[in-house]
């Protein structure tokens, strides 16, 4: 009977021992880890940590309080959450603290679909019940959705948020208005905006979405009335011509009151030749045009001409002085009998239409603009500068619009009314209508209630954005360029895209023609228009919103309240409007960055300035980010941030935005339900969320295939661990390829703390998988486990390679913490006890001396040589000539002098875990195996011979040179002679 039959080496040998299970079971261990993690007061423990330490401040973007949370919440918040865990473990204080946009279009137009749903009217409730209704449907959404960011692994001060609709939030939010009107910089004008019928309300930039929509095309002439010039003749010539524009709005020709064209666009006089035309042509034989040269012939085209000539060039000289008549001038409608003159305007291209550009001030910004920048030239001509109000709230004509008053240009369900066509019935009647179309193009709506929106003139609060405020030079838009430059932007394409929104913007528009939000906390003199400011009414308000909320404001009497012992209030009008609520999130780095001690930044700590980050998505470009700085920047003179820092949208797998009607959309909570948050969160670090990102089932396995081979190489670590006894190894004891991966930490730890910097998780998660799944599972650890398994305990070796493993642990697992917040906790409890918590650890501190540049290149060489071995072994494993690397025998002939000098002195089977390796520096017979890319190493393969050892299954001719341990190879027989002395003794 021999050895073998006595005994059951298994047992002698380390294997891993682990109760980390090879199934996460992840969505019903996550909700006990969250449970967990509230037990041990993981929260408190961060911010007594972090106490004493300079700040990182993400402030939280607020989301609005009005449904269940989607992929798009998912990412954004998940993000956060890596910034303040990543930040917290290299040493801030990071604080999370989240908020909740709670008034505005978004909730009331929720509790308008639920009256509307019980034919209940809205105008017919008391203005606080509903603002009451608005704030109860905000709080219950408040708590679904933290319940469902919680799930996420979010950590936070979940118990007190801030929201907008708090008092004191509320008081803060008057406050700062009333700081822009007590500095000059609120004023009460006329200016047209975009406005939406269906929700009766004017609509920032960023609360519209551009979606395809077929619109009326019209090109329209105006008569020529009067023109200057030395050469009567061409005076007679333009006299006889009409002006032709073209416009997608027919509605709005009521509203003309110019026609503008540019002096950068060549010009001419057209004649209509064509003979034979039929009497229902708009344009006949003799007509003559003015239009832009490069547009000419297809104008043409639409008034279906085919024969025309061009007369002359008409200069931008002679066009300053033309003025036209209305198109409706000469029809019975009791008006539209004034002046239309032409003005040289920048916005004006020879791109589409005819050169000429339709001018009505009062439904574009553009034809707005020009209007007003011309205004002093213009009363001087005798032209009544005075901005009509064509279109009511409603949608309807008014009496401005004569001959039109009552017409509907948008129903109060969004769709086209009957304006279009009564406009272009009249411009036939008249006989200016020269072309009719259609046109496809992307149109604006509100994001909404999805239905078009209008350019419409109407009283609103203003912001100057160009008016001096404390000196020459020095206005909203230059303080809020300054602080763009002085701002660090991920990805960078971020300034400029934010700058180019500056520079370009409009006054501020603030008001808001609602009922739920904070009210715009001024009042006006009803005879001169004056703005009272007065510091004593403004602590008035302040203090009745801080105690009773913006409610106050709306209550009976609050006039009188306000104003009583000092002003009558029969002689002031009190605003009723609300604020944009792009206003109120704007305002909150007043009433939290600024009152909450544990997120106001202090700008001269002695490790440096804190640091304020807003992390939102792209489109916050045009909205948070947007408003935010304004509203620093009007009363602070400076942005509210450090960093601004922006994610792109989450489309369907195939690259088409997600949506209902497709049916793909995925929802967090289905994910989470199915595999677990840190599948979610897996997916958030690993992709490129700078730009559009997908997700779909097929990217979701991906990441579900990804985290398993993650977890499972976690796994044997903490098995290979159980064996370890914290015993430390001098570096210079230590062999090699420990060493190697000591420097390969030490390079990691360099790379993971500036990518966390600089927020490119991809990279962090990419890296460390590659090193996890390649350099770890089938390299390090593949080589190692037959010196961790079968070793003696007195090995040096194994000893350096427990440590290393160690080391190992400790560095993946807290760089990872941040990104899988659940696994990593779990990981680390695994080994150090229940009351362990991963996220209390800050990233252990890599010694310099492990780093070895000069080691790092020679084993680049052994892989090179390694990688062809590698290569070889499988194609004898796939010929069958062998089951296991062990059986092989390769002799590898290296010619290249650089790759043999890095292989001397190293046992090369080790390398390549086979029993037995011959290296040769003679050139390799003709059929050896080689790489393509790998020049000077072929391998010729052969089989181990000598007996398999029973324990370590090595190939060796020394096996049975033992006499008390026949079976076994000399390294086994020490082992287990070891072993039966600990045990003899025990």
């Amino acid at each position: 009977m021999t050895e073998t039959d006595k005994r059951d080496y298994s047992k002698t040998l380390n294997l891993p021992q682990t109760d980390f299970p090879m199934r996460a079971g992840l969505p019903k261990k996550e909700p006990e880890i969250l449970q967990r993690w509230e037990t041990l007061g993981v929260y408190k423990k961060l911010r007594n940590q972090g106490k004493d330490r300079r700040k990182f401040i993400l402030h939280d973007g607020p989301p609005y309080a009005n449904g269940n949370i989607h992929i798009g919440h998912a990412l954004n918040k998940t993000l956060k959450d890596i910034v303040t865990r990543s930040m917290q473990m290299m040493g801030f204080e990071s604080n999370y603290v989240p908020g909740w946009d709670c008034h505005g279009l978004p909730i009331e137009w929720k509790i308008e679909e639920q009256y509307r749903a019980k034919g209940k009217n809205k105008d017919e409730v008391p203005i606080n019940e509903f603002r009451k209704e608005c704030r109860e449907f905000a709080e219950h959404w408040i708590d679904v959705q933290r319940e469902e960011f919680k799930r996420l692994g979010i950590e936070g001060d979940w118990d007190n948020p801030y929201l907008t609709m708090r008092f004191e939030s509320e008081a803060v939010i008057a406050g700062e208005l009333m700081k822009f009107a007590m500095s000059g910089q609120l004023y009460r004008g006329s200016k047209p905006v975009m406005w939406s019928v269906v929700e009766k309300t004017a609509l920032a930039e960023a609360e519209i979405e551009y979606q395809d929509y077929q619109s009326d095309q019209i090109w329209v002439k105006f008569p020529v009335i009067s023109a200057g010039g030395r050469d009567e003749a061409a005076v007679e010539e333009l006299l006889e011509a009409a002006v032709v524009i073209w416009t997608t709005t027919p509605w709005t020709i009521p509203g003309n009151r110019a026609i503008s064209y540019s002096h950068r666009i060549a010009y001419s006089l057209f004649e209509v030749t064509q003979d034979g035309l039929a009497d229902d042509n708009w344009v006949q034989k003799g007509d003559k045009l003015i239009l832009a040269d490069e547009l000419a012939a297809d104008v043409f085209k639409n008034a279906r001409i085919t024969d025309f000539r061009q007369v002359r060039a008409v200069t931008a000289d002679e066009l300053a002085t033309v003025t036209c008549a209305h198109p409706l001038a000469e029809l019975d409608l009791g008006g539209y009998t004034f002046d239309v003159p032409l003005l040289d305007g920048d916005h004006v291209t020879d791109d589409a239409g005819t050169g000429f550009v339709h001018t009505a001030p009062g439904h574009g910004t553009d034809d707005f603009e020009i209007w007003m920048e011309r205004r002093a030239e213009l009363d001087a001509r005798g032209i009544d500068t005075a901005i009509p109000f064509t279109v009511a709230d409603d949608g309807f004509y008014t009496k401005d619009a004569p001959g039109f008053e009552g017409c509907e240009v948008i129903t109060h369900k969004g769709e086209k009314g009957k304006a279009n066509k009564a406009v272009i019935e009249k411009l036939k009647e008249s006989g200016n209508l020269i072309g009719l179309g259609r046109l496809s193009h992307s149109y604006p709506h509100s994001w909404r209630s999805k239905k078009p929106v209008i350019f419409r003139n109407t009283p609103q609060w203003f912001v100057y954005m160009d008016k001096p405020l404390a000196g020459e030079g020095d206005t909203l838009r230059s303080r809020a360029l300054t602080s763009i430059d002085e701002t660090r932007f991920v990805p960078g394409s971020g300034q400029k895209r934010l700058r180019s929104m500056i520079e370009n913007r409009p006054d501020w528009v603030l008001s808001r023609q609602r009922a739920w939000g904070v009210p715009i906390t001024v009042f006006v003199h009803k005879d001169s228009g004056e703005i009272l400011k007065d510091e004593t009414v403004n602590a008035r308000i302040f203090d009745a919103f801080e105690a009773e909320g913006a409610d106050a404001w709306f209550a009976d009497g609050a006039k009188e309240r306000f104003l009583a012992g000092n002003y009558a209030p029969e002689d002031w009008d009190m605003v009723r409007d609300i604020l944009d609520v792009w206003f109120d999130s704007g305002s909150t780095h007043a009433f939290v960055l600024e009152k909450r001690p544990d997120l106001a930044p202090n700008r001269k700590t002695a490790g440096g300035e804190d640091h304020v980050l807003y992390l939102e998505g792209s489109d916050q470009h045009r909205g948070w980010f947007h408003s935010s700085l304004l509203e620093s920047c009007g009363t602070r003179g400076h942005a509210p941030y450090d960093t601004v820092l922006t994610h792109g949208f989450t489309m369907a797998e195939d690259g088409r935005k997600m949506s209902k009607s497709l049916g793909n959309q995925v929802f967090p909570q289905d994910v989470i339900k199915q595999y677990g948050a840190d599948i979610l969160r897996l997916w958030v670090a690993s992709t490129d969320y700078w730009e559009d990102q997908r997700l779909g089932q097929e990217i979701i396995k991906t990441n579900v295939d990804s985290y398993r081979k993650l977890r499972n190489t976690l796994r044997w670590m903490l098995g290979s661990l159980a064996h370890a006894t914290g015993e430390e190894v001098a570096l210079a004891d230590m062999p090699e390829l420990e060493r190697l991966m000591l420097h390969r930490l030490s390079e990691l730890d360099g790379m993971i703390r500036e990518a966390y910097w600089e927020f490119d998780y991809k990279k962090i998660f990419h890296q460390l998988f590659s090193f996890l799944t390649v350099e770890l599972s089938a390299f390090y650890f593949d080589i190692r486990k037959d010196a961790l398994y079968c070793d003696p305990a007195s090995s040096t070796r194994r000893k350096a390679g427990l440590f290393v493993i160690d080391k190992l642990f400790n560095c993946l697992v807290t760089w990872m913490a941040p990104m899988l917040p659940f696994t990593m906790d779990e990981t680390w409890v695994s080994r150090y006890g229940e009351d362990a918590c991963v996220h209390l650890e800050q990233f252990p501190a890599v010694p310099a001396e492990w780093r070895d540049e000069a080691l790092a290149a020679k084993w680049a060489k052994i892989k090179t040589v390694r990688r062809v071995v590698t290569g070889a072994l499988e194609v004898e494993r796939r010929e069958k000539r062998i089951g296991s690397s062990l059986e092989a025998h390769p002799v590898v002939h290296v010619t290249d002098p650089e790759l043999m000098a890095a292989l001397a002195d190293k046992d090369m089977a080790d390398i390549t875990i086979t029993s037995q390796l011959t290296l040769s520096a003679e050139p390799a017979p003709a059929g050896a195996f080689t790489l393509d890319d790998t020049r000077g190493v072929a391998v010729v393969p052969g089989l181990a011979e000598g007996r398999k050892c029973a324990r370590s299954w090595k190939i060796l001719p020394e096996v049975g040179s033992d006499p008390d341990y026949p079976d076994v190879t000399l390294r086994d027989a020490e082992a287990l002679r070891e072993w039966d002395a600990a045990h003899a003794a025990a």
